[in-house]
């Protein structure tokens, strides 16, 4: 071998290796200061840097006063933090539970939900029967026309069975904490003014039924081993018109479902699931405030949930000034083909639905579908051009991993179950950049901060007497977490 082909040799091997959106790194710990330090995790939008854990930054005693501060705060306490998430819909099951083999399905979940191994989703919020994105029209309790069950002795869990609860158990092996969520499409169209599981209403004689139909999922999931946090109980109330199953249900059609029906019958069955109103867009405020305003119903729910489809995330903070004890959560957003470039998208993900809703009161921030294949399905007459947190090749198996799942990692990795967000000021000079902290329950502070300017920002962040400094990139996002 000749030396110039054993220099050129060793020069390659100094070099990093590309990029790759398909694998999220492992990056080794880089080597920093010996003294105490927080650490960085990054994710620029030029995605030169995917979720990756850069050198530590030393912690000190002193300020200069070189660069503007970001002054957190502990003993201001806001929400507490549930988790952060995305949807096990029945089609991501599917494609995760019959597409992937065993190991590269265990990798896949271990990705999504081990906060060593991967991000840590905590919150996940799973459909009641069949939405838009399942591979057919279900509910637990379908009878033929002209039949109905007011007993529920057909009620079966069946479907799920197939994909959803195997994979939601393999999920609770990793992350036994792991908040799930449930909500309705649409009832079981007996129930139902039009006979059908599009549109239509709640028949006045099945609010009772429909209640106890609850009950019933609730602990049939539970003999299965997966515990039902939070309920919904329509996802989308104002949205029925679509080709998949949906359903009208207005804010004071919901109010009785919910005081006379829905919170008795969970209290008689020593249910602890939190009912959560609403479930649709920020668009509108009115609906929820309206069910709280109501003494009786307010007892029965724990607060409100919001979609990011219309209207804007200070909604939430609207619904939190009326009603400051009761919770808010943010539980659907997809991202899709209409929207393709990194940088832009995860930008506005920091802005709306992650920084954006911790700022505006939420517990919670979840994605839409988990995976959805190369063709953004398997749809359901669901939305054509959906991209999931991940997108798995039906024909290769391969994965890949969207900015969604950085998006979400940035927080769930670092802001466990129980956090409490925590005052976080920066100087007006930090202009075009936002940042949110918490405290976890074991002490430790995270605090993500997004650069939406094209410039560098570098700033110190004073905690107490102590003091650090980092620069952020252009259009990118940090995770800074010490103890």
């Amino acid at each position: 071998m000749s030396i110039s082909l054993i220099i050129m040799l060793l020069l390659a091997s100094l070099l990093p290796p590309a990029c790759n959106k398909t694998t999220p790194p492992d990056d080794p710990e880089p080597p920093g200061p010996t003294g105490p330090t927080a650490q960085v995790w990054l994710t620029r939008g030029d995605q030169l840097k995917l979720l990756s854990k850069e050198a530590g930054l030393p912690i000190i005693n002193q300020h200069d006063g070189t660069w503007p501060l970001i002054t957190v705060d502990t003993t201001v306490l806001m929400q507490t933090v549930d988790g952060y998430g995305a949807a096990m819909t029945g089609s991501s099951a599917y494609l995760i539970n019959r597409v992937l083999n065993a190991s590269n399905r265990q990798a896949l979940l271990e990705k999504l939900f081990d906060p060593e191994k991967g991000i840590g989703m905590s919150f996940v919020r799973l459909s009641m029967g069949a939405s838009d994105f399942s591979l057919s029209d279900f509910t637990y309790n379908d009878r033929p026309t002209g039949q109905t069950d007011f007993q529920l002795q057909y009620f079966s869990l069946s479907q799920d069975t197939l994909d959803v609860v195997p994979i939601m158990q393999q999920a609770k092996s990793i992350a036994p904490q792991l908040f799930i969520m449930g909500s309705p499409w649409s009832p079981p169209a007996w129930m139902k003014t039009n006979n059908s599981l599009k549109g239509g209403k709640l028949r006045q004689d099945c609010y009772s039924v429909y209640a106890d139909y609850f009950v019933r999922y609730i602990q049939a999931m539970n003999s299965k081993g997966i515990t039902v946090t939070h309920i919904t109980p329509q996802n989308e109330p104002l949205y029925f018109t679509a080709g998949y199953p949906c359903m009208e249900m207005q804010s004071g059609e919901q109010l009785i479902f919910i005081r006379d029906h829905l919170g008795p019958k969970f209290a008689q069955a020593g249910l602890t699931t939190k009912i959560i109103n609403w479930d649709h867009n920020w668009d509108n405020t009115a609906y929820s405030i309206n069910i709280l305003n109501d003494p009786q119903a307010k007892a029965y729910t724990a607060g409100s949930a919001f979609h990011g489809y219309g209207g804007q995330v200070s909604a939430m903070s609207a619904v939190h000034n009326a009603h400051p004890d009761r919770e808010l959560h943010f539980t659907e957003i997809s991202g899709g083909a209409w929207a393709t470039d990194f940088s832009d998208n995860l930008m506005w993900y920091m802005r709306n639905i992650f920084i954006g809703t911790a700022l505006n009161w939420s517990r919670s921030s979840l994605m839409w579908n988990i995976a959805l294949d190369e063709y953004y399905g398997p749809r359901n007459n669901g939305c054509p051009n959906c991209r999931g947190v991940v997108t798995i090749n039906q024909s290769t198996g391969q994965i890949t991993y969207n900015e969604e799942y950085y998006s979400i990692g940035h927080f769930s990795k670092f802001v466990r179950p129980g956090a409490r967000r925590v005052s976080a000021l920066w100087a007006q000079s930090l202009t075009n950049m936002e940042a949110v902290a918490f405290v976890n329950t074991d002490g430790s502070k995270a605090m993500v901060i997004s650069n939406y300017d094209n410039t560098f920002k570098t700033f110190t962040v004073k905690q107490g007497s102590r003091f650090f400094t980092y620069s952020i990139p252009s259009k990118a996002v940090a995770t800074l977490v010490w103890n």
